[in-house]
């Protein structure tokens, strides 16, 4: 006799995604503002309004929340398609122009994200590693970039790698950073500044 199959009913999958999301929306913010070690998982089950042991089931520990975080990070930043768009310009100005575009909007849309992992790295078990696998994806993007601008005409004079660190210098989280938070500059501004210095260099 055939085993019964479990039901899922498609509305409880819908609740619990719903629930989750949620939950990983308030443990990124109170990351960010008070710093992963000083955040409880009771903490974060009174932000998103349910019971802690809702936390431990729906996503799992404080670590295991945090893993969450930094994957949906990546995976929000919508880079690749940034970068699809990037390998069709046939210009030094239009790629510099796009990356400085691109890049803004990714730091400005995952600000909070950022945050979070950046107050958790003191404090995180194997900060490093995680703060690679926050940016690995980032990086590799930045040195796509530099490849292309290699092809273009004319060339940077500076050989790929260099190019690649400079792209990383102006367009990486901690660049925007440098100009936005701890300088008090607009988005606005930072983008212009990033594209013009980036084009007064390579071009």
């Amino acid at each position: 006799m055939p085993s019964k199959r479990a039901y899922v009913s498609p509305l409880r999958e819908q609740a619990a995604a719903r629930t989750r999301s949620l939950i990983l929306q308030r443990a990124a913010e109170l990351f960010a503002e008070r710093g992963y070690g000083r955040v409880t998982v009771a903490d974060i089950a009174s932000a998103a309004g349910v019971a802690s042991k809702t936390v431990f089931a729906s996503v799992g520990s404080k670590g295991d929340i945090l893993d969450r975080i930094v994957d949906q990070g990546v995976v929000a930043s919508g880079y690749e398609r940034s970068m699809r768009q990037l390998l069709a310009l046939r210009t030094p100005e239009a790629v510099l122009e796009a990356l400085a575009h691109g890049t803004r909007r990714g730091n400005e849309g995952q600000f909070t994200v950022h945050e979070a992992i950046r107050k958790a790295l003191p404090v995180h078990e194997n900060g490093a590693a995680l703060w690679e696998r926050a940016t690995a994806a980032y990086r590799d993007a930045l040195h796509a970039a530099s490849r292309h601008l290699h092809t273009l005409t004319p060339p940077p004079s500076c050989p790929v790698e260099e190019t690649a660190d400079l792209l990383w210098f102006w367009f990486g989280p901690t660049g925007w950073r440098t100009l936005v938070v701890e300088n008090g500059w607009s988005w606005d501004r930072a983008e212009g500044f990033l594209h013009r210095t980036a084009v007064a260099t390579l071009c």
